[in-house]
């Protein structure tokens, strides 16, 4: 394993990804977190902006004259979830745990632009993008953008990693050259009718039963509208009617979930959905409105920068480590807005079985969005390696 030897005794990271990890913050509020990443970024001499997205943090370095620049991302944000462990380190507030490893994201990204800031051999500017809000649906990325993150600090590329567990060895590396991540969207029908007593149902307009109708036909809706080919996903989550049992209610409503690996199925899979819930509601003499809200687009590797990117993981843990032909998964990821606007690769990290954790780790799976999950502090050295190798090659292309 070629992981650099400056990291060989990083025991101040391991403090700093714990501290952070024992003070989660939720999406846009991230101002401690942020603090902390900007004052150590000042330190190491980085040019730092503060502020964009509400809480994101840019770190810019320049090294000697050179004609290329590069974008590395790391996410901030923790999710509204409570711990179940209870060693040392574990969250000092309640409802909230750093349960997908963006404290250790941000932590290995430190420790590359630290190992950056103390040798600057090499030629051009590095961005070390601090977004925040990844979770729930805020879109940080895309705030991020919208509010001129690549005019501020023109990126040619943008790279990220994201821990993995699930059977995934602790250093190994995951990725495509394609679609990594599917897009992640929400929908909501609201049928309309008209209320009564459940025992005289003909005196109304049944909701419910309009509702319950829809549900099944979208079930099924997938393999009449899109290629079997494609992996598309919708899933029917939510469903309320009365809050009594003898009232057929005015209103019923049914939600759920839809995940694509493209923006072309993501159009005929949204258009499907609309037209049936109009139709089915029609049928059943009631009204339907629709809400289809799409929270992030698939992540979609670039296929030079994804090469690009898996012959320098080799460069660090070796062939066997590096699986660039990794199936892509339903999760989503809003690093899928960055890609839409440069070239650039999103890959995993293996986070391992979980035997990393201290004792008093909660009973649950060391997965991500487990009440149980810890960071494995020992794939920050690998993940920071990682980011430094990718600089210095990206940044001495001819």
């Amino acid at each position: 394993m070629a992981v650099l030897t400056c990291f060989d005794e990083y025991s101040d990271f391991v403090k700093l990804r714990r501290d952070i990890h024992a003070h989660p913050e939720l999406g846009y509020d991230e101002n401690r977190t942020s603090a902390i990443v900007a004052e150590r970024l000042r330190s190491w001499g980085l040019e730092v902006h503060t502020g964009i997205a509400h809480t994101g943090v840019v770190g810019v370095l320049h090294g000697r004259e050179g004609p290329h620049s590069i974008g590395l991302r790391a996410d901030l944000d923790a999710l509204p979830l409570q711990e179940d462990n209870h060693f040392p380190h574990r969250s000092q507030h309640d409802g909230r745990m750093h349960a997908c490893g963006h404290d250790g994201h941000t932590t290995m990204l430190l420790a590359a632009a630290w190992q950056l800031s103390q040798r600057r051999d090499f030629a051009g500017t590095v961005n070390f993008i601090f977004q925040p809000a990844e979770e729930m649906g805020k879109a940080g990325a895309k705030k991020m953008i919208d509010e001129g993150l690549f005019e501020r600090f023109p990126c040619e590329a943008v790279f990220a990693l994201h821990n993995f567990s699930l059977g995934a060895k602790a250093g190994s590396f995951a990725l495509n050259h394609g679609a990594l991540m599917a897009s992640s969207n929400t929908w909501r029908v609201t049928l309309r009718g008209r209320g009564t007593h459940a025992s005289m149902p003909h005196t109304g307009t049944d909701p419910v039963a309009a509702t319950i109708n829809l549900a099944q036909q979208l079930q099924t809706l997938v393999p009449r509208v899109i290629d079997s080919r494609e992996r598309v996903l919708l899933a029917v989550t939510q469903i309320q009617g009365s809050g009594a049992p003898n009232v057929i209610p005015d209103v019923a409503w049914v939600g759920g979930t839809v995940r694509t690996f493209s923006v072309e199925a993501l159009d005929v899979l949204e258009a499907a959905l609309r037209r049936t819930a109009e139709h089915t509601a029609l049928a059943h003499g009631c009204q339907a409105e629709v809400s289809f809200v799409r929270a992030s687009p698939p992540v979609v590797n670039h296929a030079f920068e994804a090469q690009f990117a898996a012959e320098v993981m080799r460069e660090i843990v070796g062939v066997q480590d590096v699986n660039d032909a990794f199936e892509p998964v339903l999760t989503a990821e809003d690093f899928a807005h960055m890609l839409r606007a440069k070239p650039g690769c999103y890959a995993f990290i293996g986070n391992g079985d979980g035997g990393h954790r201290m004792p008093d780790h909660g009973p649950g799976a060391c997965v991500i969005h487990n009440t149980s999950f810890d960071f494995n502090d020992a794939i920050i050295p690998v993940g920071a390696s990682y980011f430094v190798r990718l600089v210095e090659r990206w940044l001495a292309r001819p």
